[in-house]
Parts: structure tokens; C-alpha cells; sequence
């Protein structure tokens, strides 16, 4: 039988010390989730293909070194339906707790991982190994934490404190390409030996300042209300179940994060590797300019956030498609040019201005597309699936497309204005819940 819908409690305009201890909470999990990646991203441009797949063809020394990227993501769906259900049953601090050790532990195993003319095929199997531990453990992280902030934000102010996540994300680019670029300064063969390892190494340390973090986060009153009544009722929820029994917004979530996903692993990953090998560029002004763009995106994001909660997240999510989708081929004509100020300017307006403006809105919408008993494994499989198939793999569709084309860009355009069309159509057609009231009723 369907319980009747409750009323949402008012929450208070002021932010009060729960819900800033949920923020910092929840953003550095997100801090340490885009440190991971974006650092695995760097070096696989420009330190894995020398280090573990020296010795052939640069090219596909290089696709191997994507291949590694996108095969950390095939295990982040796994990941965000074991700790999206954790996160349901159990709560979200429970999920928010074990990804952030396994994070941690991932990224400093890859840090130690010898060279493969020290120990042969075994140093390439072990990255791919550690790469999966990350895609997994990464795999339940912004499910949780999206679903805490945004529950505890403010009403009238879940954008903002929502796109506080991203700002986190825009820290992790300062600190993972501030690194690369700082120590990529230094003796080639002392970094390619053990600077580029140092930053990998600090993933733990990371993950300790989450743990004292997260320690004290509260549930949710949405998800504490929802698991009384299911008690009362004598219900075990079914996450998994009720994400899929309204399919519409499962499906729609997956295509709505497709634009997302490639922006920045498009603009920022693969165009380092263009930079690198097509322009003979030096990897650190890659490094660099990803570092400026992360400290832009750590104010850029909280404004997209509070425009979307302005004039709508539906809104502000559709122009950043179509503004990515008309921005890629400028930022790499500007990458071509090879003048430092212009490849710089090419990474903010091809990633600040559109990828931003999709990032800070995403997972605020995610959440407002499922109901509490689901929502963070909603969420997670809308937010993974879609970085699986988009942003995990755009590096290596990418490099395979220019190569067909014999080293031209045009192919890229396309691909990224395919992906854009399909993620505007689905934010188009979606259902959102912006006030905190059901979309279904809770069937118990």
C-alpha cells in the first residue's frame, strides 16, 4: 500500500554547524574522488606511457595508457550500486566512510608500483589492478555525498551548497596539476623516476583528513523519516528495486550526465596528450593551465549553483551542452597555436565556461530526480554509468578518432557535439523534485 506523502520540514536560511560540518564532509570525499582521477588522467597523458609502456609506437603506447584510464571506470557502476545500497539501507555516512579508506589506499598503491623495466608485465598488471580498486571505491562516493549535502542544504539553496561538491573538485585540479606541473619543473629523468609518484602518494594522506572529517556527520531528517516508516511498516527496502520502478529517471540520468562526463576528460586529459604529441608542447604547461582552471572552478561552480537555484537547473545544465558543443573546436585551434596565454585560454572556455556549468548543476538534479529510499543509489548509477561510457572512455574514442583522421580534430567536434545533443534532450524530458516533495509514493 502507498503511504500518504509527508511535508518536508522548513529548513532554516542560515547554515547552521550540521550543515557546514556535511559540506566539508561531503566535499572532500569529492576533493580526494577528482584528485584520483584527474592525477590518473595527467599521468596517463604524459608519465604512464614512458614509464609502463615504453619501448614501442608512441601512439599506442599511449592508447594502452588510456586503455588503463577507462578501465578504472568499468568497475564504478559496480561500485556505486554496493555502496548506493549500503547508503540506502544503512546511510550515507556508513558509504562515505569505506570509499574514502579504499580511495586513499588505491591511489598511494599506484604511487608504489615499480616500473616496467624493473619487473616486467607485472608493473602494468598492477596499475590496471590498483586503477579498478579506485574506479570501485570511487565508484560510491558522489552518490553519498551528493545525497548528504543536498538533503541537509538550505531550502531554496540546494544549487549552491550541491555545486560546493564541485568546488572541491576544483581544489583536487589545483592540488593533483599544481603537483604534476611543480615537480614536472624538475629533472625529467628524477620525475619520470619518483616526482610523479609523490602526488599519488598523498592520496592517503587525503583519506586520513576525510576520516576525521566524516566522523561526525548526522543522517538526513529525509532519509531518518523514510527508514521509520519502513520499519513501522515492516519493510526491507529495495534501492536497487525502487531506483527501477520508475525507470523513466534511471535511464534519463545516465544520459543527462553523458555531456558532463567527457568535458573535462576531453578539454583537459586528451587535450594534454594533444598538446604533448601533436604540438611537441611541454606536459607542464598542460599541468598549469589545468591548475588555473581548478582554481577558477572553485568560485565558477558555487555561482552556476545559485543561478540554477535563480532561473532553474534545467536551464543552466542545457546552455552549458550547447555552449561545450560550440566551444571544443575553438579551445583546440587555440591549443594549436602553441603560445602558452592561448592554450590557457583555450582550457577556460572550453572547460570553465560549459563544463562547469554542467558540473555544479548535475548532482543537485540526480538528487532531485529520485526519492530517499533510492536516492543514493539512484544517483550513483545516473552519475558512474554515465562516466563510464562517456568520460572514461572519451580519452581513448578520442585519440583513436584524430588517428583515423590522420591526426585531425574534426572528428572530436563531432563526437562531443553528439554527446551534448543527447544529454540536453534527456535534461528536457526528466522529472525533478526542487521543493523536497516526492516524486512517488513511498510504497510500503
Amino acid at each position: 500500500m502507498a503511504a500518504a506523502t509527508t511535508a518536508t520540514p522548513t529548513l532554516s536560511a542560515k547554515l547552521s554547524k550540521k550543515q557546514k560540518r556535511t559540506i566539508a564532509g561531503g566535499a572532500i570525499g569529492t576533493l580526494m574522488e577528482y584528485y584520483d582521477y584527474y592525477l590518473y588522467g595527467l599521468a596517463s597523458a604524459a608519465v604512464f606511457p614512458v614509464v609502463f609502456f615504453a619501448g614501442g609506437d608512441p601512439i599506442i603506447a599511449q592508447m594502452q595508457s588510456f586503455a588503463t584510464f577507462a578501465v578504472g571506470f568499468f568497475l564504478r557502476p559496480v561500485g556505486g550500486i554496493v555502496f548506493g545500497i549500503i547508503g540506502d539501507r544503512v546511510g550515507r555516512k556508513m558509504t562515505l566512510m569505506i570509499t574514502v579508506v579504499g580511495m586513499g589506499i588505491a591511489t598511494a598503491g599506484i604511487g608504489l608500483i615499480p616500473p616496467t623495466a624493473a619487473i616486467g608485465l607485472l608493473a602494468p598488471i598492477l596499475l590496471v589492478f590498483f586503477r579498478m580498486c579506485q574506479g570501485f571505491f570511487v565508484g560510491g562516493e558522489m552518490g553519498g555525498a551528493a545525497t548528504m549535502v543536498v538533503e541537509h542544504a538550505p531550502k531554496g539553496k540546494r544549487g549552491m551548497y550541491g555545486a560546493f561538491l564541485i568546488s572541491g573538485a576544483g581544489i583536487a585540479n589545483v592540488a593533483s596539476a599544481g603537483l604534476m606541473a611543480g615537480l614536472g619543473l624538475g629533472p625529467e629523468s628524477w620525475f619520470f623516476e619518483w616526482g610523479w609518484r609523490i602526488p599519488f602518494l598523498l592520496g592517503m594522506v587525503l583519506a586520513i583528513i576525510a576520516i576525521l572529517l566524516r566522523t561526525k556527520l548526522e543522517e538526513s531528517d529525509d532519509f531518518k523519516d523514510t527508514k521509520a516508516i519502513q520499519i513501522a511498516a515492516g519493510v526491507k527496502n529495495q534501492p536497487l528495486i525502487e531506483v527501477f520502478r520508475h525507470p523513466k529517471n534511471a535511464i534519463l540520468g545516465i544520459l543527462i550526465g553523458l555531456p558532463q562526463s567527457i568535458a573535462g576528460y576531453i578539454v583537459l586529459t586528451f587535450g594534454i596528450s594533444y598538446m604533448v604529441n601533436q604540438e611537441s608542447i611541454p606536459a607542464w604547461q598542460g599541468f598549469a593551465g589545468t591548475m588555473i582552471v581548478g582554481a577558477l572552478q572553485i568560485f565558477v561552480a558555487p555561482a552556476y549553483g545559485a543561478l540554477s537555484d535563480r532561473i532553474g537547473r534545467r536551464k543552466v545544465y542545457i546552455t552549458g551542452c550547447i555552449a561545450f558543443a560550440a566551444l571544443v573546436w575553438p579551445t583546440f585551434l587555440l591549443y594549436s597555436t602553441g603560445n602558452l596565454w592561448m592554450i590557457w585560454l583555450g582550457m577556460i572556455i572550453g572547460f570553465v565556461i560549459p563544463g562547469v556549468a554542467m558540473q555544479a548543476t548535475l548532482q543537485t538534479m540526480l538528487v532531485e530526480m529520485f526519492d530517499p529510499e533510492a536516492r543514493t543509489t539512484g544517483v550513483n548509477i545516473g552519475y558512474q554509468l554515465s562516466n563510464t561510457l562517456g568520460g572514461g572512455l572519451a580519452p581513448l574514442i578520442c585519440t583513436a578518432l584524430m588517428a583515423a583522421a590522420g591526426g585531425g580534430i574534426w572528428p572530436v567536434v563531432i563526437y562531443a557535439g553528439v554527446i551534448c545533443i543527447v544529454g540536453a534532450i534527456a535534461t528536457a524530458t526528466a522529472s525533478f523534485s526542487t521543493d523536497g516533495s516526492r516524486l512517488h509514493d513511498l510504497k510500503v
